[in-house]
């Protein structure tokens, strides 16, 4: 157990470290003037966060720039390099993103009833897009959205076609 949380804490320094990364200039701007290391000023960001989402004002605002500034980043990043992979992780998590908040939407009158979901949504937002192997986005899509897309995408591209050609004809008719 100890060798595993040692490799986690690896894992995290290297990624806090990373240059590559937008937060490693801030971390070390903070971890410069204060001498605390950048771990520690993660930790205390992520628990002043999830406080926050429990019981600040504008918890919903905060997560939803949290699903979605650094996504849209490393989205725009991803479509400048010459690699595909990326583009699809990140294709991926979009297609999530947009199933989820349509979800949400309707759900609108539950979130009011349930006192840490902003807190909640916030994780799982952070889950869909962990560069990992346990990546959210990526295990949802392939065992829920990709199956129904797979069994569906047929019938709805039927009827997409079939309502491309009316509003063709009507707009036709109307020159």
């Amino acid at each position: 157990m100890a060798a595993k949380v040692m490799e986690i804490k690896e894992k995290l320094e290297a990624t806090l470290n990373d240059g590559s990364k937008p937060w490693t200039a801030i971390l070390a701007q903070i971890e410069a003037k204060t001498g605390i290391n950048r771990v520690y000023i993660f930790f205390v960001s992520v628990a002043g966060l999830a406080l926050w989402l429990m019981f600040g004002f504008a918890g919903q605002l905060v997560c939803n720039c949290v699903g979605f500034l650094y996504p849209a980043y490393v989205s725009i990043h991803a479509i400048e390099t010459p690699h595909k992979d990326d583009d699809t992780k990140w294709l991926t998590y979009w297609v999530v993103y947009a199933l989820f908040s349509l979800v949400e939407f309707f759900a609108d009158i539950i979130v009011g009833w349930f006192p840490m979901y902003w807190l909640l949504k916030c994780v799982f937002m952070v889950w869909l897009m962990i560069p990992t192997e346990f990546n959210g986005s990526l295990i949802l899509y392939n065992r829920i959205i990709k199956p129904y897309y797979l069994q569906h995408h047929s019938r709805v591209d039927d009827t997409i076609n079939k309502v491309r050609q009316e509003a063709t004809k009507i707009l036709e008719k109307q020159q």
